[in-house]
């Protein structure tokens, strides 16, 4: 009987082979595809244009670089039967599937009370049940439940598989250089002591090199002022949207389903006895009905989807000090004369917001080094490497967003 094997052509990586049946049957689910259906980096296209890859293109290339940590794991002799590497394959594949639509832009907006990991866990449950518990093992893996605790930090910790793919990833569909990094090193310096996950001492700069590419890509590609417009201008229009749709009736949205969503008051409790709705949602359904409200009676609703879909986004100006309450209020009364609204209604036209950026966290799930001598030490601990000058804790930086014709001189 032939062995399975089935391939996908990824332009990052090249051929990724799928050779377990049960993983494709996972592949195959519903569950799964509806990730084609959300983009990797939210709104990030309307500055780079070919930043339109998803959360699928995403778990792939996690479940490819799994695949290549795994196989130099088991030649340096680390002890890793072929059930917990289906498992650790698995865990990695479906790690991301609880994202909502735009992933993190709306995530405490349209989903109130529950973070995505709760969703993925929850639909990772169901999967489980639906697998006749073929998936239980893999679970564990996933909570960190599991003995073997390196398997889960290759899924979740400050240096997994999934960060090295979304930066490498976003890089490549961006554009953004700064986000490029020697995934392929890494992993070739990866081991195993005393069942932590550590790196040995050669890998160092490759390790510093990742870190310093986090840190750049946030700046460069996820925090870049006209990402935080766009992503917030969408948050503001989701806000608006269950506002209004609360004290209507009827058709609201494009779906039925968006609009279940947008009435309901305790979305947590609505996902949990929902699982197959919350998994009907995308970014098509928040998209197709932005293009609906364009022509809504509400002023705030109709002219932010209309900005929005015409890419005419709010200014945003980024600095280092709070903004003062003053200068917000200002422009907001500023905005209100000049569009002929309410100091209220200028409100979802003018606001604030804060920006964090950090590059390493120490003490929380570390980077440990692994020495010639034997000696083990947290990356932070090395007194010759760049983490020592910015571990003091994340970077803080203020935002305003404000429509640009309402000051004399506007920034972009």
């Amino acid at each position: 009987m032939a062995s399975f094997r089935k391939i996908v052509n990824d332009p990052v990586y090249g051929f990724i082979t799928f050779d377990d049946e049960l993983i494709y049957r996972i592949l195959s689910h519903k569950y799964y595809q509806r990730l084609r259906r959300i983009h990797q980096m939210a709104l990030a296209h309307l500055v780079y244009p070919g930043a339109v890859h998803t959360r699928l293109h995403h778990s792939m290339g996690a479940y490819h670089l799994m695949c290549e940590a795994l196989l130099e794991l088991k030649s340096k002799n680390i002890d890793i039967t072929p059930e917990e590497e289906q498992a650790a394959k698995i865990a990695i594949l479906l790690h991301d599937i609880g994202h909502g639509p735009f992933s993190h832009a709306l995530e405490h907006v349209l989903i109130e009370g529950l973070h995505h990991e709760e969703i993925t866990l929850l639909l990772f449950e169901q999967l489980n049940r639906e697998f006749n518990g073929a998936l239980e093992l893999a679970l564990s893996v996933f909570k960190g439940t599991y003995h073997k605790s390196f398997l889960h930090q290759l899924i979740s910790s400050q240096l997994d598989v999934d960060r090295m793919d979304y930066l490498t990833r976003d890089s490549f569909y961006s554009g953004v250089s700064e986000g490029v990094i020697g995934y392929d090193r890494i992993i070739k310096m990866m081991t195993v002591r005393d069942n932590d996950l550590v790196i040995e001492e050669k890998g160092v700069y490759s390790i510093e090199k990742f870190l310093v590419a986090r840190r750049l890509m946030y700046w460069q590609a996820y925090l870049h002022k006209t990402v935080l417009s766009a992503e917030n201008m969408l948050v503001k229009i989701l806000e608006r949207a269950k506002m209004l749709a609360r004290t209507t009736t009827g058709p609201f949205s494009s779906c039925t389903t968006l609009d279940a969503f947008l009435r309901t008051e305790d979305s947590a409790a609505f996902i949990k006895n929902n699982l197959d709705q919350f998994c009907a949602l995308d970014d098509y359904d928040i998209q197709s009905s932005i293009k609906q409200w364009c022509e809504h009676p509400d002023f705030v609703l109709r002219t932010l989807c209309n900005w929005l879909n015409d890419r005419k986004m709010l200014k945003t100006r980024l600095q280092m000090e709070p903004i003062e309450k003053e200068e917000i209020e200002a422009m907001q009364q500023k905005a209100a004369q000049q569009l002929s609204i309410s100091p209220e209604e200028a409100k979802w036209l003018v606001f604030d917001g804060i920006a964090l950026n950090k590059m390493y966290t120490p003490g929380v799930e570390q980077i440990k080094i692994l020495f010639k001598d034997g000696r083990i030490k947290d990356i932070s601990e090395i007194e010759y490497v760049l983490i020592n000058l910015v571990k003091d804790g994340p970077v803080k930086k203020f935002y305003l967003c404000y429509p640009g014709e309402i000051l004399q001189k506007a920034e972009f």
